[in-house]
């Protein structure tokens, strides 16, 4: 057994995806350690908001301040303004103008800026431009002079008569340190559709889709062993009869199994854990004919003869001189059926017949909320672009470690 270890961590391709699990396995349980809390709590009112460390504007202006003067902070305070539409906006209004603008590199702010201050006329209207777009020019100059000219800003609040009272003044060069300021959040992933932490919710998928893909794995191993088992050895009346069902199984898809099923048993009932039986008692069938195929192959060698000589049960001849034989391919189809189980998951989750999706987060069901609030048209890349990457590296490495112990176990791929 120790030499046998040994050599399957000397596989270089079983080690690496060992590895990769491994680290993905620990983030699941390290991580709600540091950052604990209900996944699925609303912590943002808004939807989709991008990766960043966001600070409470209102413990802001009551902070302590540093005076700070910057020679590029104007310039950067306006390019954080100028969104690249508005940029190309300005340009075709000064070459409608027929303003020289051959050489003008929209991305340089203070140069945009410069020949846009010189030239612009709000009175002014080239030709074919619409009321809506000479309000838009309009409105967009009334915003770069305020941002340009503004030295401060007044911080107002209600009286006991209700008229703005004055009880700050924030001027361009005070600055507050982020360590002082009250409340600070930083979301490494930003929020989804619901203002739902990502990272937090997706960390948790991983578990619970980890937690699918083992149950799952577990009760498809275990049938189709067990048929392959009684199947391969026993043979006669009993093959027939599991290989008549398996072939029946092999014939309809299981995908449209696990979809009419999932379907019937209703959104209410449907666990993470109903889903994972769901796909396991309805993948097992390959397992079932590969196992067969490696007893029956066995069944026949002069250790199993001997021991049906010595009246062996037949229990006792499975389990002690077939099945140590087969054990390798078992623990191999048994790491299949875990990235098998986690695809399905996420296919079903996609299709909106996933486990409900009040109780936990999946990677499938994050996939989901990501489709049906249109992210990847709307460039919300960290709603769905994790999920993504986590899937592919979990399949990646289970096929990996698979692999690694195909060539180990195997003699015909062995160098």
């Amino acid at each position: 057994m120790k030499n046998t270890i040994r050599q399957v961590f000397h596989s270089p391709k079983f080690l690496v995806g060992f590895i990769i699990f491994v680290a993905i396995l620990l983030l699941t349980i390290i991580y709600p350690i540091f950052n604990p809390g209900n996944p699925l709590q609303q912590i943002g009112l808004g939807t989709f908001a991008p990766p960043g460390t966001y600070v409470s504007l209102y413990d802001a202006v009551t902070t302590g301040t540093s005076t700070f003067r910057l020679d590029e902070a104007e310039a950067n305070r306006l390019a954080q303004v100028l969104t690249d539409d508005d940029r190309i906006s300005m340009v075709n209004w000064l070459t409608a103008m027929d303003v020289d603008v051959s050489g003008l590199d929209i991305s340089d702010t203070e140069a945009l800026l410069e020949v846009w201050f010189a030239n612009y006329d709000s009175t002014a209207r080239p030709e074919g431009m619409t009321n809506a777009q000479r309000n838009y020019y309009v409105r967009l100059n009334n915003n770069l002079l305020s941002m340009s000219t503004a030295e401060s800003l007044t911080v107002t609040q209600p009286d006991d008569e209700g008229e703005p009272e004055e009880v700050a003044e924030i001027s361009d060069t005070d600055y507050v340190n982020v360590n002082d300021v009250a409340n600070v959040i930083t979301l490494p992933l930003g929020t989804d559709n619901f203002g739902r932490d990502v990272l937090k919710e997706l960390v948790s998928a991983i578990g619970t889709s980890l937690l699918i893909g083992l149950v799952a794995g577990c009760i498809a191993t275990f049938i189709g062993l067990l048929l392959g088992l009684l199947s391969g050895y026993v043979g006669g009346v009993l093959d027939d009869i599991v290989m008549f069902i398996t072939n029946i199984f092999t014939v309809i898809p299981s995908f449209v199994l696990l979809i009419l099923i999932n379907y019937s048993i209703g959104q209410e009932n449907r666990g993470a854990m109903v889903v994972a039986l769901v796909i396991g008692l309805t993948s097992w069938t390959w397992t079932t004919r590969s196992v067969r195929s490696q007893v029956i192959s066995l069944r026949n060698r002069d250790h199993v003869n001997l021991s049906k000589l010595s009246g062996h049960s037949l229990v006792r001849i499975v389990l002690t001189d077939i099945l140590p034989y087969i054990a390798s391919y078992v623990v191999m189809a048994f790491i299949l059926q875990i990235s098998s189980a986690i695809l399905s998951e996420a296919q079903l989750s996609l299709l909106g017949l996933g486990p409900k999706t009040t109780e936990v987060p999946t990677l499938g069901l994050m996939m989901n909320w990501a489709m049906l609030y249109s992210a990847h048209l709307g460039g919300k890349w960290w709603a769905y672009f994790p999920v993504i990457g986590v899937i592919a590296l979990i399949s990646f490495s289970l096929n990996l470690m698979n692999t690694g112990l195909d060539q180990v176990f195997n003699p015909t791929l062995r160098d």
